[in-house]
């Protein structure tokens, strides 16, 4: 009797963390640069004295999903999508380098380019300083350029060049402030190859509905896992009661 109630218990736990994993996603569906998560489970036999008869059900991972998002057009001169792989580098709160896909940029009060989120970006040498009454431009390589809005007109200079870089999704690992770092810490080096798309953003690449058909099974697993539990609870009792008539 106790093998479906340790089925049915851990079954139903992880259902749940994996609904709560789905419905992360779906509440993201519209957030820019977005990478969902997928959760992986596993049945593992219980290890005692006893004979290795029963199992229970473990989250063998939880597995971020690095599918490109869809570019939407903004015709914002801050605004930039990977196009590929790669990530923009950021500052991360710690102080260290993270990792971002979401290129909705703008200038701070002190003049930094940063995301929207606050996050400094990082170029080549360190933040990018963007001088007041200028005009901002991003080329595809990364390149900030400014254009003077007074004094001698078309004069272009370069402020500096966001640092782009692609290591292995392996090395990758998200934190809890949605960004990703490199998983035994570090950084990653700056790489040529990884070009951005200027004028768009990346969205998120939740599929609202796929992310819902997959909330309702879940659901009925749940219910199912807590039916299993009340059949065990039911077989139980009813043996309890053929014993005490014997």
């Amino acid at each position: 009797m106790d093998r479906l109630i340790y089925t049915a218990m851990t079954g139903a736990k992880h259902t749940f963390l994996q609904q709560a994993g789905v419905a992360n996603n779906l509440a993201n569906a519209s957030t820019i640069g977005f990478k969902s998560q997928m959760h992986r489970f596993e049945a593992v036999p219980v290890l005692s004295e006893a004979m290795p008869s029963r199992a229970f059900v473990v989250d063998a991972s939880i597995q971020n999903v690095f599918d490109e998002g869809p570019i939407l057009r903004t015709d914002n001169p801050f605004d930039v999508a990977v196009d590929g792989p790669g990530w923009i580098a950021v500052q991360a709160p710690e102080g260290g380098e993270a990792y971002t896909r979401a290129g909705a940029l703008e200038i701070n009060v002190n003049g930094v380019l940063q995301t929207k989120s606050g996050y400094i970006v990082m170029g080549d040498g360190g933040p990018i300083s963007i001088p007041p009454d200028n005009n901002v431009s991003i080329g595809p390589d990364g390149t900030v350029s400014t254009i003077p809005t007074t004094g001698t007109p078309n004069v272009v200079n370069v402020v500096g060049r966001i640092k782009l870089t692609n290591p292995p999704e392996q090395s990758l690992e998200r934190g809890g402030d949605g960004l990703f770092r490199m998983a035994g810490g570090g950084t990653a080096p700056a790489d040529e190859n990884v070009r951005v798309s200027p004028g768009n953003l990346e969205g998120s690449n939740v599929n609202a509905a796929d992310a819902m058909v997959n909330l309702i099974s879940l659901s009925r697993q749940f219910e199912m896992q807590i039916k299993l539990l009340q059949t065990a609870d039911q077989n139980a009792q009813q043996a309890n009661q053929l014993l005490s008539l014997s």
